[in-house]
C-alpha cells in the first residue's frame, strides 16, 4: 500500500470508535429494542423521562399484526402489576378522606373471610406481609384458566375458602395478588363507589390521565387497547389478548406511556390528597421483628449499581411492563410491551445504564480476580429447595450470566450475585450439594439446596396414584403411572411430571413442591401443595 493510504486507512481504524463512542444515549437505546423493531413482529412503547418530560420516546413494534397498527406513545396497555401502586394510592386517598384506616382489620370491611387467629390490618396487605394465599396460584392449583375464572364474586369465593395463611400476618414478606384484589373490594365497599370510578375521581381525572382506566367491565370499548402476543414457531406470533378478564385491584389498570409520564411527575410534585400519599407508598414494611422489607405500598425499592430505585413491573396474558425510576437523579423509564418474551425489566435497565453511567458503579465483578477467573454461573444453575417453606427458587445460565426472578443477575464476585432490587444473593456447597441463600436487610428470606431428582422404580412409585380432593379449592388432582412417571393432571392445566425430591416429596413444573402424608399403616392418605405464594393447602385421599 502507499503511505498516503496508509495513512487514509489508519486514520479510518481511528475514526470509528470515536464515532461509536461519541453517540448520544438516545441513538444507543434503539440498538436494545433492534429484535422487536421489525415489520410482523409485536414490541415496545418506551419514555425515558429526567425532570418531568420526556428525553425519548419512541415505539417498536406494532400495536395489531392482524390490523398491521404500529405502536405509539398513546397505545393503551394492560400492565397488570403496575396496577397495584394505583390501588394502594386508592386505599391511602380513602383513608385520607376518612372512609377506612390503614390499621383497620380487612374483616371490617369483607366480614366474609375467615377468623385465621390474627388481625389482618390493611396496612399488611398493602406491604404483602398480611399471609394470604396468592389466589392465581389457588388458581393453578384448581386446575382452572385465569382468563376463564374472572369473577371478582368466584374470586372472593375462592378466597374465603381457605382454611390457612402461608405465615402469620406480619412474619414475612409473601408477594400475593389475593393482598390488592382485596382491598380494592374494601375501597368499593368503604366508599359506596366502584373501584374503578373512586380512583377514577381521585387519581386519574386531577392529574389528567385522559386513557387511563380501572377496565371492570369487558363490554367497554377502550379506543387504541393494543393486542397481546406470545412467540410461536418459526418466528411466528400467537395471538394471547383476553378481552374478557375485567378484575381489578391487584391488576386491571390500562393506560399509555404519555398518561404515565403525568403519574411520574406527581412523585415530585405531590399533588394527590392531602400530603400523605408519597410518604407512605414509599415508606418500606416493617416485619414482626422490626425488619425493613423492600416493598413499600404497591412499590418495590432497592439499589441498582448504587443508585436507589422505585419500580414494579406487570404480567399478565403477553403483556409485559416495567416502571424503573430513580429518585435521586429525577429519571425514570417506562416499557410498555405486548409480547410476553419482552423482558422489559432488562431493557429498561439498559436503557438507565446509558444515561445514567457516570453515577452508576460498575455494573459486575471483573473477570479475573486474585484466584483466576471466575466460576462458570452454569454451576449454580438449577432449582433450589427451601425445606422450611417447602418453596422452589430457579436459577438458569446462558451467554455467560446468571438470571433469576425474570431478570439477569448482576455478579459481585465468585459466588455472590445481586437480584434487581440489590438484595445479595449467595451460593456455597454444602452437604455435598449447592447452596443458595438471599438475604434482604439481613433477614434471609430464602435458603435451599439445589434438587436432586431421586430414581424410584414403579413399585415405588405406584402408592401415590390416586384422586385427591381439596375443600379449600373444590378441585380434583389425579395422579397416575405413565411409561415409568407419576403424571398430575388437572383436567385444565397441561399434565405435569412428578419428579421425586425426598422422602415423600415432589416437585412438578419448577415451582410447585407436594408433600405426602401417611397414616397409621405407612399408606399414603393425602398430600399439601406448595406453590410460590400458596403454601400448604391439603388434599386428602378420595381411593
Amino acid at each position: 500500500m502507499r503511505p498516503a493510504a496508509i495513512a487514509v486507512f489508519s486514520l479510518s481504524l481511528l475514526v470509528q470508535p470515536l464515532l461509536a463512542t461519541a453517540q448520544s444515549p438516545s441513538q444507543r437505546v434503539d440498538e436494545i429494542f433492534v429484535d422487536l423493531n421489525r415489520p410482523g413482529s409485536p414490541g415496545c412503547s418506551l419514555g425515558v423521562i429526567r425532570n418531568g418530560n420526556f428525553i425519548y420516546r419512541k415505539s417498536y413494534g406494532a400495536a395489531s399484526l392482524e390490523l398491521g397498527v404500529p405502536l405509539f406513545s398513546q397505545s393503551v396497555f394492560y400492565v397488570g402489576s403496575i396496577s397495584k401502586q394505583f390501588t394502594a394510592a386508592s386505599v391511602v386517598l380513602a383513608s385520607e378522606q376518612g372512609y377506612l384506616s390503614l390499621d383497620d382489620d380487612v374483616r371490617k370491611y369483607i366480614p366474609e373471610l375467615p377468623d385465621y387467629g390474627h388481625t389482618i390490618t390493611l396496612r399488611q396487605m398493602l406491604n404483602q406481609t398480611s399471609g394470604l394465599r396468592d389466589l392465581f396460584d389457588l388458581l393453578n392449583l384448581s386446575g382452572l384458566k385465569w382468563s376463564d375464572f374472572n369473577s371478582p364474586g368466584d374470586i372472593l369465593k375462592l378466597i374465603v375458602r381457605q382454611k390457612g395463611l402461608n405465615n402469620a400476618p406480619g412474619d414475612e414478606w409473601v408477594y400475593s395478588n389475593t393482598n390488592f384484589f382485596l382491598l380494592g373490594l374494601a375501597v368499593q365497599r368503604a366508599t359506596q363507589k366502584t373501584f374503578a370510578e373512586f380512583a377514577a375521581e381521585n387519581i386519574f381525572r386531577p392529574l389528567g390521565m385522559t386513557h387511563t382506566r380501572f377496565y371492570d367491565d369487558a363490554s367497554v370499548v377502550v379506543p387504541d387497547r393494543v393486542a397481546a402476543y406470545d412467540p410461536g414457531s418459526k418466528g411466528a406470533f400467537l395471538v394471547d389478548w383476553s378481552t374478557t378478564y375485567a378484575l381489578v385491584g391487584a391488576g386491571g389498570l390500562m393506560t399509555t406511556v404519555d398518561d404515565l409520564l403525568k403519574w411520574d411527575s406527581n412523585f415530585y410534585a405531590n399533588r394527590l390528597g392531602k400530603g400523605t400519599l408519597l410518604k407512605e407508598l414509599e415508606t418500606p414494611g416493617v416485619l414482626n421483628d422490626g425488619k425493613p422489607t423492600n416493598y413499600g405500598m404497591g412499590l418495590f425499592l432497592g439499589n441498582y449499581r448504587g443508585l436507589p430505585i422505585v419500580e414494579h413491573n406487570g404480567v399478565l396474558f403477553g403483556y409485559r411492563a416495567e416502571i424503573l425510576r430513580f429518585p435521586n437523579q429525577k429519571f425514570t423509564v417506562i416499557c410498555l410491551c405486548n409480547v410476553s418474551n419482552a423482558n422489559p425489566q432488562d431493557r429498561t435497565r439498559k436503557v438507565a445504564d446509558l444515561y445514567l453511567k457516570d453515577d452508576m458503579q460498575p455494573d459486575s465483578a471483573s473477570g479475573a480476580g486474585a484466584g483466576g477467573s471466575l466460576p462458570d454461573p452454569a454451576r449454580f444453575a438449577g432449582d433450589y429447595l427451601d425445606p422450611r417453606a417447602h418453596t422452589i427458587d430457579s436459577f438458569t445460565a446462558a451467554h455467560g450470566e446468571l438470571s433469576g426472578w425474570d431478570s439477569v443477575l448482576m455478579r459481585k464476585n465468585a459466588h455472590q450475585f445481586t437480584d434487581r432490587f440489590g438484595d445479595a444473593l449467595s451460593f456455597e456447597p454444602s452437604g455435598g450439594a449447592m447452596k443458595a441463600t438471599l438475604d434482604v436487610h439481613g433477614e434471609t428470606v430464602f435458603s435451599g439446596s439445589k434438587i436432586s431428582e431421586l430414581h424410584l422404580d414403579r413399585a415405588a412409585l405406584l402408592p401415590y396414584a390416586g384422586d385427591y380432593r381439596s375443600p379449600e379449592l373444590d378441585g380434583l388432582l389425579h395422579l397416575s403411572l405413565e411409561q415409568g412417571n407419576l403424571i398430575l393432571k388437572d383436567g385444565g392445566n397441561s399434565p405435569l411430571k412428578l419428579i421425586p425430591i425426598a422422602q415423600d416429596e415432589f416437585e412438578a413444573g419448577g415451582s410447585l413442591v407436594f408433600v405426602f402424608q401417611r397414616d397409621a399403616q405407612g399408606r399414603v392418605s393425602g398430600m399439601s401443595a406448595f406453590a410460590p405464594a400458596a403454601r400448604g393447602i391439603q388434599f386428602n385421599r378420595t381411593n
